[in-house]
């Protein structure tokens, strides 16, 4: 029975040394998502700003584009504004690098795996390109071959740790690698919730000429609209894909969060029971020494 006790001590103890680890990767997690829920919103700012830009240098082309189809001006507006014919389809799938986030890489694969066997007949009609560890693993076990793949994400991603992949991938575009982008991730909802997400990217097709205000005279070109547009459309192209990268992060943080609150939770619970079943095996114990006593000295009258 002794025996028994020390183990349950043991166990009790050791538990709790794990609820203290989880409960300081909780709080770490929670400061990680605080900072990226600020970091995301001043992005959003800028995001805004230059969509609004845009939309104003490009609405009466939009308007025409809408209604001829044709490319007009001296930039090429068909590689980043109208569709064409979609020979392939480029995706980029963005998980974590390492585990202790509850579902959050499960339920971005396994849909993602989904959507892929339900829209297409065949590897060779897409293109992979991975953010995190996690998916590039998964594909790579699956024999996926990936055209990308980019690793050890900081918490907040700067613009230049992710610039080689968002700069080729419009480039593959461009270069007609592949005819149209889309971007996989879980969108943070809450701290306790996120959605899954599949955003087309490429090509641009969330600028609305009705939204433009006729305030164009505002603007001053140099050197030109067209050179301007030229390097804009691209930067854009680019802040999207940006923009989903730290909107997953933020998800990331909070799947964490979330996840080592449950594991401290469940830590309490399995402390609680343990102690329960201590303090029984130690009144069994007491009540059978007591047992003996009385027995022995009965034996003795």
């Amino acid at each position: 029975m002794m025996a028994s006790l020390n183990e349950i001590k043991t166990r009790i103890a050791s538990t709790k040394k794990t609820s203290q680890i989880t409960n300081a990767m909780q709080m770490v997690s929670a400061s990680k998502l605080t900072k990226s829920e600020a970091y995301s919103a001043k992005f959003q700012l800028y995001a805004s700003k230059v969509r609004e830009v845009l939309t104003h240098l490009t609405a009466s082309e939009l308007t025409e584009l809408a209604n001829s189809g044709r490319e007009l001006g001296g930039i090429n507006y068909h590689s980043m504004l109208l569709n064409r014919p979609v020979k392939k389809t480029g995706y980029i799938v963005i998980t974590s690098d390492g585990g202790l986030v509850g579902g959050y890489n499960s339920s971005i694969l396994k849909q993602t795996m989904t959507m892929l066997e339900d829209d297409h007949d065949s590897a060779d009609e897409y293109v992979l390109l991975a953010i995190g560890g996690t998916g590039a693993d998964f594909f790579k076990a699956r024999g996926v071959k990936l055209a990308y793949e980019l690793r050890n994400l900081s918490d907040q991603p700067s613009f230049d740790e992710v610039r080689k992949i968002v700069s080729m991938t419009t480039s593959m575009y461009e270069n007609q690698v592949f005819d149209e982008l889309y971007v996989c991730y879980n969108h943070h909802v809450n701290s306790l919730s996120s959605q899954f997400r599949v955003e087309k990217m490429l090509p641009i097709s969330d600028l609305d000429p009705s939204e433009a205000q006729t305030y164009r005279e505002e603007y001053l070109f140099e050197p030109s609209k067209e050179a301007i547009l030229d390097q804009l459309l691209p930067q854009y192209a680019e802040s999207l894909i940006y923009g989903a990268i730290v909107d997953a992060k933020s998800a990331e943080h909070a799947a964490g969060m979330t996840a080592m609150k449950t594991a401290t939770d469940n830590a309490g619970a399995i402390i609680d029971d343990l102690t329960i079943s201590y303090n029984r095996a130690r009144q069994a114990a007491i009540t059978q020494e007591i047992t003996e006593i009385v027995g022995g000295a009965s034996a003795l009258e």
